[in-house]
């Protein structure tokens, strides 16, 4: 049975270990992956602020994308605590791709960001920007992410969606 709650977090993680599938060589893509964003757009956000644990579940998004990824052994995710205060310093969404500058500087080929916007209690958005360093595209990645959701999900027959 389709799980809302479970696919928002899993399609994002999901769909970033598939862009990264073809990208295997002799040696795994460096990957930097950024911490994620929070976009609190409802109204209690606007009201009350961050909520803590809110904050945690942000955390543990960070940890378990890094996790997934070097577990995969599909790619070597490298260490960017050395620049999170520069990264930290920037709206990495809106930066218009600083964050493929960062990761080169990291030595990595591919960065990942992500960032989950909250509209109410029930509805989250998530969203994950995996960039090609070298040309800062991100064609591909947004090519790849259609194919996955028409043919492992939305067409998909176990998942029911239509």
């Amino acid at each position: 049975m389709w799980n809302r709650s479970q696919t928002l977090l899993a399609l994002p993680l999901d769909l970033a270990l598939a862009f990264m599938a073809t990208a295997v060589h002799a040696d795994e893509p460096k990957i930097a992956v950024f911490d994620f964003e929070f976009v609190d757009t409802s109204i209690e956000g606007a009201t009350n602020g961050p909520r803590i644990d809110e904050m945690a579940r942000l955390a543990w998004l960070d940890r378990e994308m890094r996790r997934r990824l070097a577990q995969s052994r599909r790619a070597e995710v490298i260490d960017a605590s050395g620049i999170a205060d520069r990264t930290h310093a920037r709206d990495l969404r809106t930066c218009g791709g600083c964050d493929a500058v960062f990761a080169s500087e990291l030595g990595a080929k591919y960065s990942i960001i992500g960032w989950v916007q909250k509209v109410s209690n029930l509805i989250l958005n998530m969203n994950v920007v995996v960039r090609d360093v070298s040309t800062g595209n991100t064609d591909e990645s947004w090519s790849r992410a259609l194919d996955w959701l028409v043919d492992k999900y939305l067409l998909a027959p176990e998942a029911g969606a239509f």
